[in-house]
């Protein structure tokens, strides 16, 4: 299936390792020219080496850093068409009243302010082009609350909710926002996050909670992500899918 998106400028955040290298890697290898951004100029720039693109760094919790960065990208590769808000997940606790005033107001400005703010810059110009794809990287945390992930469980809905209303507004334009909820997929925060130290220990803490039988791999989720921004997916708009091997019992 031909995606539609050679040459289309696509920016993914949090892009060093992960999920999102495994999105960029997958946008790139479509034909999309790819900027990646991320906290370390070294990790970035490597990860933008593998596959292709162009690093910029990029803090998700400097809400003042947004303006410069879009400015950036577009400066360097032309408007953007394609925006994946990916970050990495805010700290675990088994305690969800043990975390501090710092620690929710950093997650606050992670999870919604900084995809926010990134929409306020790259989607009126994606409205008055009449094409833009717009994903956000979630957590089946949205449908199913994580006792040791209270900061997700509290703030990643938030931001579904504001994707949902601007989704109405943009559709007919040509824009389309969703979002993708991963379950337990193979990176090293679900491995060093209570579940083992190892792949292998990690493994087996989760298996039994997935009718798949094994942990995600990045390139899976990013294979879904790939499809949202595609040209084919163009009636698609609003959604929240998951993709985590059938572990969610809700629809």
């Amino acid at each position: 299936m031909d995606l539609g998106l050679e040459g289309r400028v696509a920016l993914v955040t949090g892009a060093s390792k992960g999920i999102g290298l495994a999105v960029a890697r997958a946008l790139a290898a479509e034909g999309a020219r790819v900027a990646l951004a991320s906290r370390s100029r070294e990790r970035i720039d490597a990860a933008a080496r593998e596959v292709g693109g162009t690093g910029f760094v990029f803090d998700s919790e400097d809400l003042d850093a947004v303006p410069g960065l879009v400015a950036d990208v577009e400066s360097a590769l032309g408007p953007v068409d394609v925006y994946v808000a990916n970050t990495g997940g805010p700290p675990a606790n088994p305690d969800p009243l043990a975390l501090d005033r710092d620690e929710w107001e950093a997650a606050h400005r992670a999870l919604v302010l900084s995809p926010m703010a990134m929409l306020g810059h790259l989607l009126p110009g994606m409205r008055s082009r009449g094409w833009g794809r717009v994903v956000v990287v979630a957590s089946f945390a949205v449908r199913e609350p994580i006792a040791s992930l209270q900061l997700s469980n509290a703030h990643r809905p938030g931001l579904l909710a504001a994707l949902k209303v601007l989704a109405h507004q943009a559709a007919a334009d040509g824009v389309t926002l969703n979002a993708v909820l991963p379950g337990f997929i193979a990176t090293d925060r679900v491995i060093d996050t209570g579940h083992g130290g190892t792949r292998e220990e990690a493994e087996a803490r989760v298996r039994d909670q997935i009718p798949a039988g094994r942990m995600g791999e990045p390139a899976e989720l990013a294979a879904a992500v790939a499809f949202l921004c595609s040209a084919p997916a163009s009636y698609i708009t609003g959604e929240a899918l998951t993709v985590d091997g059938g572990r969610t019992r809700g629809y």
